[in-house]
């Protein structure tokens, strides 16, 4: 009997080969603004190494979380942590990828990307101070536009978020009276408006609620079909969100390893900057020195192969320079 179950062992490897290489999975969980992207890469990388990648998109809190819990492999958020909160954890982190995050509206019969809004108005909307379409602040940056005499319905997301992070920032950044009222976080106490869970959640609230505006990563404002606005940015300059004007506001950040890449790309300087610009994060636990190889295994394989996945699904790969300035870093800390 013995010999019987150890003969069909044998075969059970040899005739399905692929098992036997398909138990190692890496698990992650975090930010949901990579979410699209990160499970493209994943199936790319299944199919070249046989190798799983797990990615739960629970909110950037979330990832923070668990990670520091170490629950997870990996954790993943739009929000930088700040360099003595990196040592406090005894984590590490690095960025994976940029992209933007985008206003987006719900306005019958009024196109997609002809709205003008800036960061005052943007903000006096959140702040629930402008509550109509046709305000006067509204119509004066849409003077061609019949703005609709109707209340304006906000969504915001009600977890924890990296994108809510981004955005609230840039608001903060942009309008003195969100700084002082609100300021900026994963989570923030909201003064209007409904909440939707992930960038998911918000999307879809925008879409069934005529009227309203919300703010979401771009992958998820194209793939819902969602209408986008304009931004004035900080040059004066009315810009569309797309890949060249997030690959602008990067352009100005400082991202270094000394400071485990800690930077902010909202309300950049660039003359074409799109102003809610952000990079996403990964989070490693430092001791975990095995299962961080496996890890940056993966991201080393994206940054080598993903790009133009990155590129088609409306995120910013990585400048070369600071791919090699994220493979120095995990030499210095990995072994």
């Amino acid at each position: 009997m013995i010999k019987r179950l150890s003969i069909l062992a044998i075969l059970s490897v040899l005739l399905f080969p692929c098992y036997a290489f398909s138990s190692e999975m890496i698990n992650g969980a975090g930010a949901t603004f990579p979410y699209p992207l990160y499970s493209a890469w994943a199936s790319n990388y299944y199919k070249a190494t046989n190798i799983k990648v797990n990615y739960q998109s629970i909110g950037s809190g979330g990832g923070i979380r668990q990670i520091t819990e170490r629950t997870v492999h990996f954790g993943a958020s739009d929000m930088a942590l700040m360099p003595d909160e990196i040592e406090k954890s005894k984590l590490l982190q690095f960025p994976a990828v940029i992209g933007g995050v985008v206003p987006v509206v719900n306005l019958p019969n009024i196109a997609s990307g002809s709205l003008v809004l800036d960061g005052i108005t943007l903000c006096e909307i959140f702040l629930g101070e402008i509550n109509k379409w046709d305000d006067p602040k509204l119509k004066a940056l849409n003077p061609n536009i019949n703005l609709p005499s109707k209340p304006i319905t906000v969504i915001y997301r009600s977890d924890g978020s990296g994108t809510t992070a981004i955005f609230t920032h840039y608001l903060s950044s942009a309008c003195k009276k969100w700084s002082e009222k609100v300021g900026y976080g994963t989570s923030v106490k909201w003064r209007t408006g409904l909440g939707g869970k992930g960038n998911e959640g918000v999307a879809n609230y925008v879409k069934r609620t005529p009227y309203s505006i919300g703010y979401v990563e771009f992958a998820y404002a194209k793939q819902n079909n969602l209408s986008v606005t304009k931004l004035k940015n900080k040059a004066g300059q009315i810009v569309k969100p797309e890949i060249d004007t997030f690959a602008e506001a990067a352009l100005t950040a400082s991202l270094e390893p000394k400071n485990h890449f800690y930077a902010w790309l909202t309300d950049a300087t660039g003359k074409k900057a799109w102003p809610i610009t952000g990079a996403t994060y990964i989070l490693l636990a430092r001791e975990k020195n095995d299962i961080n190889k496996s890890v940056i295994k993966f991201f080393d394989w994206a940054f080598n192969n993903g790009d133009e996945t990155a590129k088609k699904l409306d995120y910013v790969p990585l400048p070369k320079n600071l791919k090699e300035k994220v493979r120095t870093y995990w030499k210095t800390y990995i072994k």
